[in-house]
C-alpha cells in the first residue's frame, strides 16, 4: 500500500483500472459505444447469410425484414470473421440466421413471446438491437448445416445450451460451435444455442433504425 499511497491520484487510479482488467476481456472489448455498423459481407465474403425474418419461415410466420443482411458493429464483425478463419481449414463455416435488429421488431417478437427466456423484453432491449450479438449455425464447405440440437428459434428444453439427451454427433456440433466462437470472444445465451453475445455488448446504444437505413444513420 505505500507504493500505491505515494503515486499521483490519476496515475493510482489507473494502476487499478489496469490491474482490474481482466485479458480476455479487455483484448475483445470495443474502444468507443459509438462505433458503426457494418454489413459482415464486405467483412468476409464466406460466411452465409440466411435470415428466417426476411421471409416467412420462422415463428411468426410473417416477413419481418425487407433484406437479408447482416450489419454488426464493426469490431464484433471483425471478431465473427476471425471465427470463419479458424472453422475453414476444418471444411466448416458460420451461417448466421440473425444480426442487428431493429428495436421495433422486437417489440413485435415480444408480443408474439413475452417470455424474457426466449425473446429480450423490448423495454431493455437486446444485444441484438445494439449490433453485438449474433444467432448462427455451422455449415460444411459445400454450405450445408451441420446437424445441431433444433432449428432456430426453438422454444423447448431441447434448445437449451447444456441439454444432455442427443446424439453424440449432434452435441460434438454444438460442442465445437461453442468453442470457436468463445475463441474469439463471445459468450453464449444458456435457452438458446445459437446465440452469442459479443464481449462489451453493454457499451452499445440501441437502436431502431431500419435495415435499409441502418450504416447511414446508426451512430
Amino acid at each position: 500500500m505505500r507504493m500505491f499511497n505515494s503515486l499521483r491520484p490519476r496515475r493510482f487510479f489507473l494502476i487499478l483500472a489496469w490491474i482490474a482488467c481482466l485479458p480476455a476481456a479487455c483484448a475483445f472489448a470495443p474502444r468507443a459505444s459509438r462505433e458503426p455498423l457494418v454489413d459482415i459481407r464486405e467483412i468476409s465474403k464466406d460466411i452465409v447469410v440466411d435470415f428466417p425474418y426476411a421471409t416467412d419461415r420462422n415463428f411468426t410466420h410473417r416477413t419481418l425484414y425487407p433484406v437479408n443482411r447482416c450489419l454488426l458493429r464493426a469490431s464484433v464483425a471483425k471478431r465473427l470473421a476471425l471465427v470463419q478463419s479458424d472453422l475453414a481449414p476444418q471444411g466448416l463455416g458460420l451461417k448466421l440466421w440473425d444480426c442487428y435488429r431493429p428495436l421495433s421488431i422486437q417489440k413485435k417478437l415480444w408480443e408474439l413471446v413475452p417470455n424474457p427466456d426466449y425473446v429480450a423484453d423490448p423495454k431493455r432491449g437486446s444485444r441484438h438491437n445494439r449490433g453485438a450479438a449474433v444467432d448462427v449455425t455451422l455449415v460444411d464447405s459445400g454450405s450445408r448445416p451441420l446437424e445441431m440440437p433444433t432449428d432456430f428459434d426453438d422454444f423447448s428444453p431441447k434448445a437449451h445450451r447444456d441439454y444432455p439427451q442427443l446424439d453424440t454427433k449432434v452435441l460434438d456440433n454444438r460442442r465445437r460451435l461453442e468453442h470457436a466462437m468463445r475463441r474469439r470472444g463471445f459468450s453464449g445465451l444458456k435457452t438458446e444455442w445459437w446465440h452469442f453475445d459479443a464481449v462489451g455488448w453493454e457499451r452499445y446504444p440501441l437502436l431502431d433504425i431500419p435495415l435499409n437505413d441502418a450504416l447511414e444513420a446508426a451512430p
